[in-house]
């Protein structure tokens, strides 16, 4: 699909812009390319006269305006809106932007991404406000003609008094649980004062009778002043609210979303579950989240983020542990070990998609966008960009967070480089080195990722990490240069950083292929086109420690050639021979989980963490291969000299093995073994002891 043939309407926006209208139509192959002055004022009326097929509108201030005059026209299949003004035209830079306004705009033309499956919330208003009893009355009241409302008093203040009408039910107690999301929340509290709110009639009775005044009209008894009268109990009576001695304490029940108003929030996570509210003591911040609350009713959807592919999953064999990193980069805590595999919880899952940046095997893929449509996207930019003049070209990629830094940049200083193409992805945490690796083999320049500084801390770590990784193999070819930059709105000057990034050296010829959803397919098309034409060609690099390509070492005077390793390896990287006892390796396989290092018995295998080039890493290559042990009896072929040779050594002094006729017997293969028992070895009679 190409922008050629779609209607493209352009605005300067009171010539703020310095648009070339025929450059652009060369460089879009769009003949009848109109350019607006004042598209959404005086030229409203042209606007809808030439609203008709399949449009690209270069505005995206005036989309609800434009997008109403274009339904009003009738003739409209389709229409997609592309902001070119605060990333090329309001640009130092903005008379050389013709190429990139010319990518943007084809980039725009793409189809949308194939629909995923959808998660599901379900709420009903059924909300828990927990923490100390004024603050949480106060939005209690606030709430309840809205929503369904309990209150869970974790911190009694004595001077605070109960409603006088029972609006809605409040408890007291200690949360002890809590978990879920919007709609299915399970929470647990410990009952530890002697009233139980949810039975007391509020009477009275308790306050009058208690002679230290431990009671007031909160109802709770301060068990400082307390001095065990228990009058109380006795003027309760019958309806037994008052127990100082209740043995079962622990209360609990499910509810839709959850206010928290205590001083410390329940979940600590960078990002707790949808549904859950921790605004802290802000007036401010608890108004307006009271307000998101009252909207938190009803049925909701949001796209399933992720696939998971378990068989080439590296997290674990047979009980050892290797590649943890998609659990421990998840900032919702979605994700969980189970078993050999992983289990992620999609109702907790925002969509970060950093687990498929970190996972070394492709087994956990970003699914909305896969990475074949976001690599479709920046192919297209970076080859209409290149089609239409353009040079050096840089991907900025950023999410839409990080729009009003770009806005800032356009409207109050230099604005992007024509250089630089911005991307908007659904979480910059969700490309990772693959499509990377893919852009710089396509032609980029370089990668630059934009964060605001209010991502999770673990997230910038393993961009950081990814992105050493990717230079080293960029710089260890001749690839001259800063291909890939982290820049930080919180701490960074954003205007220095894309300004004054120097060019760095792309191939020569930029690549032809595809992305795919196969994170490791992808790399190897890119390793291939940059090795190709790598102006200084290598056949291995050396990779930091966890990268996820590498080999292994094996100590040949250790290992027994057990092939535990072959067997633990969830990647097919190590291989065993029908025909003859060797253990075989394919390195292009690997992922340097380490489970076969945790697995050998004899502790034989060292990560080698590198990258090999060579069409041979992806042949099997023997890294070990062991001579045939034969029964001493009939030659039978028995196992490895080694394995069998360490057996014997080992259970030389064991009790049942201390005669050399049975040390020898270990040498035998099983049908030998009994014959030479029945033939050679002296019985022992009963009557003779």
């Amino acid at each position: 699909m190409s922008v050629s043939d779609k209607n493209v309407a352009i605005c300067t926006c009171n010539a703020t812009m310095p648009l070339d209208r025929d450059a652009l139509a060369r460089a879009t192959g769009v003949a009848d390319l109109h350019v607006h002055t004042a598209m959404c004022q005086q030229g409203a009326g042209e606007f809808a006269k030439r609203a008709s097929g399949d449009m690209v509108v270069a505005c995206t201030q005036e989309q609800r305006l434009l997008g109403d005059l274009a339904d009003e026209a009738g003739g409209v299949r389709s229409i997609r809106f592309v902001n070119i003004r605060e990333t090329a035209g309001w640009s130092a830079e903005a008379s050389r932007a013709t190429p990139k306004i010319a990518a943007l705009l084809a980039a725009a033309a793409l189809p949308d991404p194939e629909p995923v499956a959808s998660v599901g919330y379900k709420s009903e208003g059924q909300l828990l406000i927990v923490g100390p009893l004024a603050a949480a009355l106060k939005w209690a009241d606030a709430l309840a003609p809205a929503l369904s409302v309990t209150v869970l008093s974790t911190q009694s203040s004595f001077e605070t008094d109960l409603p006088a009408t029972r609006n809605f039910p409040v408890v007291s107690g200690r949360l002890t649980r809590l978990d879920g999301w919007l709609g299915a929340f399970d929470a647990q509290w410990t009952q530890e004062n002697p009233i139980d709110l949810d039975v007391c009639t509020h009477c009275n009775a308790c306050v009058s009778a208690c002679p230290e005044h431990a009671i007031t009209w909160n109802f709770q008894v301060d068990l400082d002043r307390c001095k065990d009268h228990r009058a109380c109990v006795i003027a309760c009576g019958a309806v037994g609210a008052i127990d100082f001695d209740r043995r079962d304490t622990t209360r609990g029940a499910r509810f839709d979303a959850v206010l928290d108003l205590q001083p410390t929030r329940w979940f600590t996570q960078h990002q707790p579950p949808q549904g859950y509210f921790a605004p802290g003591d802000d007036p401010l911040l608890q108004a307006k989240t009271a307000a998101e609350i009252a909207l938190a009713v009803g049925e909701f959807e949001k796209p399933k983020y992720f696939a998971y592919k378990p068989s080439i999953c590296a997290h674990s064999r047979s009980q050892k542990t290797g590649c943890t990193q998609c659990i421990d980069v998840c900032s919702t805590l979605a994700i969980r070990a189970d078993g050999d595999h992983v289990a992620v919880e999609p109702h907790l899952c925002m969509g970060c998609g950093a687990c498929a940046t970190v996972c070394p095997s492709g087994a956990m893929t970003y699914a909305y966008p896969a990475p074949s449509d976001l690599g479709a996207r920046l192919r297209t930019l970076l080859g209409e960009y290149a089609r239409a003049g353009g040079r050096d070209a840089a991907l900025l990629l950023h999410a839409a967070d990080a729009e009003p830094s770009l806005a800032a940049l356009a409207r109050r200083g230099r604005g992007l480089p024509a250089r630089v193409l911005p991307v908007e992805v659904e979480h910059i945490a969700s490309v990772g080195i693959d499509l990377w690796m893919a852009a710089l083999a396509w032609g980029a320049s370089g990668v630059a990722v934009l964060a605001t500084g209010r991502e999770a801390p673990q997230y910038r770590e393993a961009l950081r990490f990814q992105m050493s990784i990717a230079q080293t193999v960029a710089n260890a070819q001749g690839y001259q240069g800063e291909h890939f930059r982290l820049i930080d709105a919180g701490t960074d000057d954003v205007e220095r950083a894309v300004w004054e990034w120097p060019v760095a050296l792309p191939p020569r010829v930029p690549a032809t292929f595809a992305a795919t959803n196969d994170k490791r397919r992808t790399l190897a098309f890119a390793f291939d086109h940059l090795a190709q034409h790598a102006p200084v060609p290598r056949t291995t690099i050396a990779l930091p420690a966890g990268a996820p390509f590498g080999a292994l070492d094996v100590d040949k005077t250790r290992c027994t050639m057990c092939l535990a390793c072959v067997g633990s390896c969830p990647e097919a990287a190590l291989l065993d021979h029908a025909e003859s006892p060797q253990l075989r390796f394919i390195e292009t396989n690997c992922v340097q989980c380490g489970i076969c290092a945790s697995t050998c018995p004899e502790q034989a295998i060292t990560l080698v963490p590198r990258l090999d080039l060579s069409p041979e890493a992806r042949a099997p290559r023997v890294l070990n291969e062991a001579t045939i042990f034969a029964c001493t009896r009939c030659g039978k072929p028995m196992g490895t000299e080694k394995l069998v040779l360490a057996m014997v050594e080992r259970l030389r002094g064991h009790s049942m093995f201390a005669s050399e006729d049975s040390l020898a017997r270990l040498r035998m293969c099983g049908d030998c073994r009994v014959v030479d028992m029945v033939t050679n070895e002296k019985t022992v009679d009963i009557r003779d002891i």
